[in-house]
Formats: C-alpha cells, sequence, structure tokens
C-alpha cells in the first residue's frame, strides 16, 4: 500500500507561527512526546520518504504502530490549528461562543448565557451568519421555556418563531443565488465565451430567472452581491463588458462598504476586481488595469486575506492578467523577462496547491508570449503543458485553442509528421467533445490541405485560401471568439505576405487593434 502523504503536505502547508504555536502547546503536555519527534523530522522532509523514517526511529517503539502515530499527530496539528485560528473568523467565535452558552445553560446560570446569546446574534448578524443564528434561537427558546412561569425574560415566542422563518428564507434565498451562480460558472469553466445555442440558452435562462431580473428579490448583503455577480457573469460570457463592469463593479462597493461581508467573501471580492481588470483590458485602458492589479496584489498583506486558499487566487489572477498586458500591449519580451519567471517561481513554491485550470491559463499565455518573439521551441513546451492536462470539463476552451496553437507550432518547426499525426488526433478530440464549431472545423481543413502543397505557389494559394474560408466563417460573432484565444489571421497574413509575424503584432498593438 502507498504510504499516505497527508500528514507530510499538512506539515509543510503550516507558517512559521502555527508551527511556533503546535509547539508551544505541546511543550504544555507531560510525558513522552513521539508526535514532536515525528514532526520534527517530517518537517525537515523536502520530499516524504517513509522508509527514511523507519529507518531513522527503527529503535523506537512507537515506530511499530506508525500509521496510528500519524494519525494522532494529524488530529493534535488540526487541534492546534483550531485554537491558533480560534479568533480568526466569524464562525470559529460564533462556534466558540455556542459552546459557552451550553455550558451556561448546563450549570442553571440563565441570565449569563441570556446576554451571551444577545452578543453573539450580534455577531451573527454583523456577519449573515443564519445557520448560526438558527441555533442562537433554538437556545433562546430554552430559556424562555425555562423561565415562562416567572416571566424572567422579555422575549416572545412568536417573535422568535418569526424571526427563525426569516433566517430560514434568507438561507433559501442565498442557497438559490448560489445554485444559479454555480450554473453559469459551470458554463464558463467548461466552455469559456458561449458558442453554441446550448450555451447561449442556459446563460439566457439565468440571466432571465425571476431572482436576477426582479426588484428586490435579494434578501441579505450576501444574496445581493451574488445576484450582481452572476449578472456580470452571464454578461462576460457574451462579451458585454459595459454590462459586467457595471455589475461587478457594484459587487466590490457594497464589499468595501461591509468589511464583515468582505471578510466572509473574500473570492468574491476578489474575483469581482479581476472581472472588472478585464473589462479594462479589453478596452486597452492599461492604467486602469495596471491600476485594479497593484489593488489586488496589496491585497496579500490585508487581514482577511491571509490564508494559503486565498493567496493562491491574490497570485494566479492578477499575474495571468499582468502577463496578458504585456502581450496585448505587444511587449512580448518584457512578458518573458519580468512576469514568465515570477509566476514560475511562485508555482514552485505553492508545490502543487495551484488548481490545473489556472496552470493551464499560465502556460497557455506564456507559450504566446514565447511564439511572439519567435521563440518556437518554448513555445512548444509550454503548449505541451497544457496538452498534458486533458481532463473533460477543465476548460474545454482553453485546450481547444491550445491545440489548435499546437498545430501552428508543429508546421512553423516543420515537424511534418508529427503535424499529419497531430491533425487527425485533434479532428478526433473534437469531434468526441463535440469541440467541432465552424471554425475549428475548417481550421482542420485547411490545415491538412497545407500539407498536400508541393509547390510554394500553392502553398501561397492555399494561405489565401485558408484566409478566406476563416473570414467568412468568423462573419458570426459566436465564432468571432476564436480570435480572441489566439490572433490567427495576423498568422495567416505573415505567411501570405512573406512578413514577420511578431512585426505583424506589434504594428497591430501599435495601432491599439
Amino acid at each position: 500500500m502507498k504510504p499516505s502523504k497527508e500528514l507530510f503536505h499538512l506539515i509543510k502547508s503550516l507558517t512559521k507561527s502555527e508551527k511556533r504555536y503546535f509547539k508551544l502547546m505541546s511543550s504544555l503536555q507531560t510525558g513522552e512526546k513521539n508526535y514532536i519527534k515525528l514532526f520534527e523530522y517530517v518537517e525537515e522532509q523536502e520530499v516524504y520518504d517513509e522508509e527514511d523514517l523507519k529507518h531513522q526511529f527503527k529503535d523506537e517503539n512507537f515506530i511499530k504502530h506508525l500509521p496510528s502515530e500519524k494519525n494522532h499527530l494529524y488530529k493534535l496539528i488540526l487541534k492546534s490549528l483550531r485554537g491558533f485560528h480560534s479568533d480568526n473568523s466569524a464562525a470559529s467565535i460564533i462556534q466558540e461562543n455556542l459552546r459557552n452558552i451550553e455550558l451556561l445553560f448546563n450549570k442553571a446560570l440563565y441570565t449569563e448565557c441570556y446576554k451571551n446569546i444577545l452578543r453573539t446574534k450580534e455577531t451573527a448578524y454583523v456577519f449573515e451568519k443564519y445557520y448560526f443564528l438558527l441555533d442562537l434561537i433554538d437556545w433562546e427558546k430554552k430559556l424562555v421555556e425555562e423561565a415562562f412561569l416567572d416571566n424572567k425574560f422579555k422575549v416572545n415566542m412568536d417573535n422568535l418563531i418569526e424571526e427563525e422563518s426569516d433566517c430560514i428564507e434568507k438561507l433559501r434565498n442565498i442557497a438559490e443565488y448560489q445554485k444559479l451562480y454555480s450554473r453559469v460558472n459551470y458554463v464558463i469553466r467548461k466552455g469559456g465565451y458561449t458558442r453554441n445555442k446550448e450555451g447561449q440558452n442556459e446563460i439566457k435562462k439565468i440571466a432571465n430567472h425571476p431572482l436576477i431580473v426582479g426588484k428586490n428579490t435579494a434578501y441579505s448583503i450576501k444574496a445581493t452581491t451574488a445576484c450582481y455577480s452572476i449578472k456580470g457573469l452571464c454578461a462576460v460570457t457574451n462579451h458585454d463588458h459595459e454590462t459586467a463592469s457595471e455589475n461587478f463593479n457594484k459587487v466590490i462597493k457594497i464589499m468595501e462598504a461591509n468589511p464583515a461581508i468582505m471578510k466572509e467573501l473574500p473570492k468574491r471580492y476578489i474575483r469581482a476586481l479581476n472581472n472588472v481588470l478585464y473589462t479594462y483590458l479589453a478596452e486597452k485602458n492599461w492604467d486602469k488595469t495596471l491600476s485594479i492589479i497593484e489593488k489586488m496584489k496589496a491585497l496579500e498583506t490585508k487581514s482577511g486575506f491571509e490564508s494559503i486558499d486565498i493567496q493562491l487566487k491574490l497570485f494566479t489572477l492578477p499575474f495571468n492578467a499582468e502577463l496578458n498586458i504585456f502581450i496585448s500591449k505587444g511587449e512580448y519580451a518584457k512578458a518573458i523577462k519580468q512576469v514568465v519567471p515570477e509566476i514560475l517561481e511562485r508555482l514552485k513554491r505553492f508545490n502543487g496547491k495551484v488548481n490545473k485550470e489556472e496552470e493551464m491559463l499560465f502556460y497557455y499565455n506564456i507559450s504566446r508570449a514565447y511564439f511572439f518573439t519567435e521563440d518556437l521551441k518554448g513555445a512548444l513546451r509550454y503548449i505541451n503543458l497544457v496538452l498534458n492536462e486533458n481532463k473533460p470539463g477543465l476548460r474545454d476552451d482553453v485546450y481547444t485553442f491550445a491545440r489548435l496553437v499546437n498545430l501552428i507550432i508543429h508546421y512553423e518547426l516543420n515537424n511534418l509528421d508529427l503535424l499529419e499525426y497531430n491533425i487527425k488526433s485533434t479532428k478526433r478530440f473534437l469531434t468526441i467533445n463535440k469541440r467541432d464549431y465552424k471554425f475549428e472545423t475548417i481550421f482542420i481543413q485547411e490545415m491538412r490541405k497545407l500539407t498536400k502543397c508541393k509547390t510554394d505557389e500553392k502553398l501561397k494559394e492555399q494561405f489565401i485560401e485558408f484566409k478566406k474560408s476563416l473570414l467568412t466563417v468568423l462573419q458570426d460573432p459566436y465564432e468571432k471568439i476564436a480570435l480572441d484565444y489566439f490572433d490567427f489571421l495576423i498568422w495567416l497574413d505573415s505567411k501570405i505576405n512573406n512578413q514577420s509575424f511578431v512585426k505583424l503584432m506589434l504594428l497591430k498593438a501599435k495601432n491599439g487593434g
């Protein structure tokens, strides 16, 4: 059986402060602490090696039951983390207070219990923790029942039942918005921009849902930010940058006015910033784009954004945007020298924690930057890293266009045998995954024809025919979306006119194209 690496990954995820707190708490315990020996040895390992661990402690009794020792240490670390972060989130504070309320109630200290309930309810309402509010209301009911005869607590049971119903309704409302958010997010993650009737109809249904088009349909701040986020995402999928920007800016404004909700939903705030950023990028508004990037990077040191989960987003989103800015401005060499090394260093530092979708986006954009500097081997290296992540539903749009760009790279490298194989493989992939849109279908057909040309004259004629065929397809605005992934037409122009692709790309960037 393969040794479990869960303990290793948990220890490696700890910050210096978390490690210090764990060791401090451990030092307060009496008796032999085998788990500390285990902790310190695993902490020093670069790669988990269980055989090395067994050899190191071969004379220790605890090594005979290593799995249970690892499990014990794992639970102790989690307990320590709960203690270390006990006052860092509303949920942990409320949970701690709920335990206090139960203790006070069981000791019949009802007045003190009631005061704790009221204080905790204030926190729960500020952070919109309605699940916890149901627990608190339940405790309040118990107190009313206990003191009913002497009317000790001036609380009306009918009011509590009404308050409880209100919390349930708000929870249901938030859940409905969350379902809509998940649906639109699925469309984006699977296919990017909407390019077929099925995707368009799904987005249209979501955009026209009563909770989205109706007035006063969101019953809480969380639900309101979800509503505007959904409106913004629907607009993004249809290239409606103005509507997207308007709605995501509303999310930002609401969350900045409600720090408690921002602390509860930091990712929603970060994503709203990122989506506004891309509307500025689409408009070639470099100053505003860079301003948002700097704002996002500054969040790395702000309270409420310290967790590794959030730090990952504060790495992937602004750095991918920065890479896109350099590419859009035609500053390809700067992208490779200034941005790419930092991206690669951070990917290594986060050691596999960055999700595969965002890794794909990094590698796809890095490949483009190398291609635009005519470093074809560099471009191929990174496009292969994208193609290695062939998982259904994982940004099928990026994966599809990576395959098309891969064909161009092999053509440029004169890898004709590999090109023919990859053309067949790509056609098969498009058919199986139902990605055979008009653009992709024509592109594959025309690329195959290129491999059959025997003279320069025939080759030029084929490139001209290739461009004509694509221009016909690109009259459909939904097919034109393909040009957002790669400048296929400029590549064809470079071949038709025997000009440098890079120079044509720089000319396009200079002219704001």
